[in-house]
């Protein structure tokens, strides 16, 4: 054996020793096979890891069946997830180049904070600094002071107009200056919207042909995708991730409501999915979430801690813990013959860990959370939630919204009342929802 073929059996026995790879079967295989020829000084075609892997015959068609890429992108894959995490501190890396069936022994990449340290023998940064321009082009100073002069007009121009225009007047002022809004938008924090995002991944036959799509609550990334497999190996190789989420169209038409209310704290505002929501920015942010019930994630958890309600058998059923009466969306369950229906709408806003606010702009399906989006952003509908509120600062609110085909025709609010948020940020007794036993699934037949 070459020198190079001895570091790449020796690091394919560290994966090995590690675990790097997962629980796939076949992507175990895979990674021998390949190790093996590569050890040998060969890389297989196509056609022979078909055949001496995946089990196919003689007369497998590349040009029809795309398993040996889908799975050689998978086994990259995995190896950038081991070098990123258990193998980050590595020396050498295996890689399998773009275009060829093999494994390579590459020297890690370094990164710019370790390029830009400085290393024996090179010039220190205030050696860089001070090293005088050799090119032989002199810097034309005449023209700096006239620029920069110009340069500051313009903006001064720019801001005088912007104030100006911020100081006009809008049908929103009085929302923003609301003690629902207000807090939100006069603080320094950072202004988070949170969009209740749905991971989607494929379950595959034994071609590695996507059969459908599956949408499942407690599988909500990647991540959570691995971890389960790991809990059912006898599925890695039917579930595959296709790095698919999608969003409620009712969180396009909340966005623009909202967005006219948050329009003077723009530079403030980051948007992210629910998936990617850490406790890291619930305590560090302003909060709005946008979305389902469903989509609420870890949000869901501490929301309900301190709520009235709880979830019921699904979640399109909230329970009044108090007076035991269910709340129910007709949206999931249509009546044959009519074209109208009542869907639930949610609205909590309470204090968060930090001083911060959290606000919830939800419902079971669309007209609810386009509804609960108006609602709050409109003074006549918001005046009446404070009211109706006590004008408290930690509280919830409920709506039914009468619909017809999607659209939602009117909206009452049912009832309001304070949120207990010692139940949601202290270790006294929790009361999370109770996770339905069969949540929905959404099934495509084709992958998009």
């Amino acid at each position: 054996m070459t020198s190079e073929s001895e570091s790449l059996q020796v690091l394919a026995d560290r994966i090995h020793a590690a675990a790097g790879l997962g629980r796939s079967r076949l992507i175990w295989k895979l990674f021998d096979f390949l190790v093996k020829c590569s050890v040998m000084g060969r890389a297989p075609k196509e056609t022979e890891v078909a055949i001496e892997v995946f089990g196919k015959d003689t007369g497998f068609d590349v040009a029809q069946d795309a398993m040996v890429r889908v799975y050689v992108y998978k086994l990259r894959r995995k190896l950038e997830e081991f070098y990123a995490g258990p193998g980050q501190s590595d020396s050498l890396h295996l890689v399998i180049p773009k275009g060829i069936y093999r494994v390579e022994v590459r020297e890690r990449r370094v990164g710019w904070p370790e390029v830009l340290r400085e290393q024996p023998g090179s010039p220190s940064s205030s050696e860089i600094r001070a090293k005088p321009n050799t090119s032989g082009a002199q810097v034309p100073r005449r023209w700096i002071l006239p620029v920069l002069a110009a340069s500051m007009l313009i903006n001064a121009m720019l801001a005088g107009g912007l104030f100006r225009y911020s100081r006009r007047a809008t049908p929103a002022d009085p929302v923003r200056m609301s003690s629902v809004w207000s807090r939100m938008l006069t603080s320094s924090r950072p202004l988070c919207i949170v969009l209740g995002d749905y991971y989607i991944f494929a379950e595959t036959d034994k071609n590695m042909e996507v059969q459908r799509l599956v949408r499942e609550f407690s599988i909500n990334s990647a991540n959570d995708l691995d971890q389960y497999l790991k809990l059912h190996p006898e599925l890695a190789d039917r579930y595959q991730d296709m790095q698919l989420n999608y969003l409620p169209t009712s969180a396009a038409y909340a966005l623009k409501e909202l967005g006219l209310v948050t329009a003077q704290a723009t530079a403030r505002v980051r948007i992210v999915m629910a998936s990617e929501l850490t406790p890291e920015i619930l305590k560090s942010s302003d909060v709005i979430y946008i979305g389902y019930l469903s989509g609420l994630g870890m949000l869901g958890d501490l929301v309900f801690a301190g709520s009235r309600f709880r979830i019921g058998d699904s979640f399109d059923v909230l329970v009044d813990r108090n007076t035991h009466k269910q709340y129910i969306s007709q949206a999931a369950l249509p009546v044959p013959g009519e074209q109208t229906y009542h869907d639930i709408g949610y609205f909590a806003t309470f204090a968060g860990p930090a001083g911060n606010q959290i606000m919830i702009v939800a419902g079971m399906r669309d007209v609810a959370v386009r509804r609960v989006a108006e609602s709050i952003s409109h003074a006549d509908t918001l005046q009446e939630l404070i009211a109706r509120s006590g004008n408290q600062r930690s509280f919830e609110a409920l709506y039914d919204v009468f619909a017809m085909n999607g659209t939602d025709l009117n909206g009452t609010l049912l009832l309001t009342g304070g949120i207990d948020t010692a139940h949601i940020w202290t270790d006294e007794t929790s009361a999370s929802p109770r996770t339905p036993s069969h949540p929905p699934t959404f099934t495509a037949p084709h992958a998009p």
